[in-house]
């Protein structure tokens, strides 16, 4: 197999694989015959440069047609690609550098400086001067298992760590990309996420076009209203996009109609029911929640056709084999499009706590270690926070244990108030109240306290560890 040769190659050449928009108001298209002709000539200058089969590529470079070109150079010759956010420091690149020990750097000029702070001393190609008049490559012949991709954890708890896919995760992505993120051939779909994590290497392109649909690549820094702008002046028909996003989008009153957008879908962390309700009635459009890991790809979505269950993280996707363990969400390695380094034959524990209803639909509560018992009762921080939101003051909220000598446990709120919210004893009794009359009176915070910002790894995921250790 080769996704490079399969999808890429095999595609109508004329069809519209890329439309790229750049933060001075630029854009650009590809077809999939330019893409094709472009990769395969950064492939060879790869080669050229000394790169063969199982080497190590690391891609500094934003949400650009060049980083889409590289990696799937990468993938041609069967170079394994490295993609990393531009929001990685020096220490960041360096930690990933020792562990995965890269043979050549493709970076953007603006990532330079962050690149050589880290201590780089090897072979840099810039990613404005790709070699695409190199002497095309042809496309390798590879095995499923051997590895195409590699991905960092998010490092919520401890430090990130290397996680390397195969070529069969590419392929594999067809499940998804049919059954959740719903694309179609000649569809714009737009995946958000910022090259280098998890769902943008799976969505921004590769899904897609396994759908023979296109991808949108919009390189500048998130701003609601532009967003609603490009998603209504590009015409995209999918889109995806991170929880925090929609939630941002809703809260900053930028929702509008949207009669061009078909399908929406949300993944990386839990998505709050009344978001999804917001979304609807602003657009007509209701947001199909998913879950996945980094190091399993997309495991369960809404499903596409019947009503959404708001709150839910849909159904194990198509061929997916999970069940729940001891409350702990489980999933049968074999089942998954992927390959782990250390994965354990049989069972994946994900560490999540879930709950299943009498349809089959799935419900995330929280992290088995995120989890909070208090005077015996399981309370799960996403019901708290998502009771949170609901409140107008409220920006962002998390909830975590804090001791208690009677009750063992007790919940903690800490809170991030929207502009023009002040924090005191008064908003805090509110806060209370307003828990206990979205849920259960034995989930509400008993501690309520008020922050500029939750710590978050730079993936945008709160950090709940470094909460109970304060």
């Amino acid at each position: 197999m080769n996704f490079a040769r399969d999808v890429v190659d095999a595609a109508d050449p004329k069809r519209t694989a890329l439309v790229s928009l750049d933060p001075f108001g630029g854009r650009r298209t590809f077809s999939f015959g330019e893409v094709s002709e472009r990769a395969a000539g950064v492939a060879g200058g790869l080669l050229a440069s000394g790169i063969g089969r199982g080497d190590v590529v690391l891609t500094l470079v934003g949400n650009r047609p060049e980083w889409v070109l590289s990696l799937v150079a990468c993938f041609r010759i069967g170079a394994v690609a490295l993609p990393c956010t531009e929001q990685l420091r020096a220490q960041d690149l360096r930690a990933r550098m020792e562990k995965v020990d890269p043979k050549l750097v493709i970076c953007a000029e603006r990532n330079r400086e962050a690149l050589d702070a880290s201590g780089w001393t090897g072979t840099v190609i810039p990613a404005e001067e790709l070699p695409l008049t190199a002497e095309p490559a042809p496309a390798a012949d590879l095995g499923p298992e051997d590895p195409a991709l590699i991905t960092f954890t998010s490092g919520t708890s401890g430090e990130p760590k290397p996680i390397r896919h195969g070529q069969r995760y590419l392929a594999g992505q067809r499940t998804q990309a049919e059954h959740w993120l719903g694309a179609r051939p000649g569809d714009l779909c737009w995946c958000t996420a910022a090259s280098g994590w998890s769902k943008s290497a799976r969505n921004v392109f590769i899904a897609p076009w396994v759908m023979g649909a296109a991808g949108l690549l919009h390189d500048v820094r998130f701003d609601p209203a532009e967003r609603m702008e490009v998603v209504a002046g590009e015409g995209v028909d999918v889109l995806c996009m991170a929880p925090t996003e929609y939630r941002a989008i809703a809260k900053s009153g930028s929702l509008r109609e949207l009669p061009g957008l078909r399908h929406a879908v949300a993944a990386g962390e839990p998505l709050n029911p009344e978001v999804v309700e917001l979304w609807r009635d602003a657009t007509g459009v209701e947001i199909h929640d998913g879950y996945g890991q980094t190091e399993t790809g997309a495991l369960t979505g809404m499903p596409i056709g019947p009503p959404v269950k708001p709150g839910s993280m849909g159904k194990a996707l198509p061929g997916v084999k999970l069940w729940i363990e001891e409350g702990e969400l489980c999933a049968d390695p074999a089942t998954v499009p992927t390959f782990f380094i250390d994965g354990p034959p049989g069972t994946w524990h994900t560490g999540d706590r879930v709950s299943e209803d009498e349809q089959g639909y799935l419900w995330f509560e929280g992290r088995t270690d995120d989890v909070i018992i208090s005077a015996g009762y399981r309370i799960g921080p996403f019901e708290v926070e998502s009771a949170l939101l609901t409140h107008p003051a409220v920006a962002e909220a998390a909830a975590v244990a804090a001791p208690d000598e009677v009750r063992g446990s007790i919940v903690r709120a800490v809170v991030v108030l929207r502009d023009g919210s002040e924090p005191g004893e008064e908003l805090a009794r509110a806060l209370q109240d307003h828990v206990k009359e979205r849920t259960a009176p034995y989930k509400y915070p008993r501690i309520v306290e008020f922050t500029d910002a939750l710590p978050k790894t730079a993936s945008g995921k709160i950090k709940r560890a470094e909460l109970r250790e304060e």
